[in-house]
């Protein structure tokens, strides 16, 4: 990723802790929610389908203030989980997952 400015957003996962995690810049919290809806959905189908056998994954929105990177807070509700924020539908994969 090139040098953050102000404002950025990034969203960060980690398909398997204790691995590292990814970043992947966004251009807005939703554009964020939908990002981390999908990871979360992808990981779900893989240990739905067996691809994997478990998994503990991990994930959020950031935004670069003050020259460091800070958990996103919605300025309205004061929500750090953008899917809170801007719903996502479901894929179906993550209201399966065996208890």
């Amino acid at each position: 990723m090139s040098e953050p400015k102000e404002g950025d957003l990034k969203v960060w996962w980690v398909p398997q802790a204790p691995c590292e995690a990814f970043e992947v810049p966004v251009t807005s919290a939703e554009h964020g929610a939908i990002i981390l809806n999908v990871l979360a959905e992808y990981d779900a189908f893989q240990l739905i389908n067996n691809i994997k056998p478990d998994y503990c994954n991990a994930g959020g929105l950031q935004v670069f203030e003050s020259g460091d990177w800070m958990d996103w807070e919605d300025e309205t509700t004061y929500d750090q989980e953008p899917d809170a924020v801007y719903p996502q539908p479901s894929l179906g994969y993550c209201a399966n997952l065996p208890n």
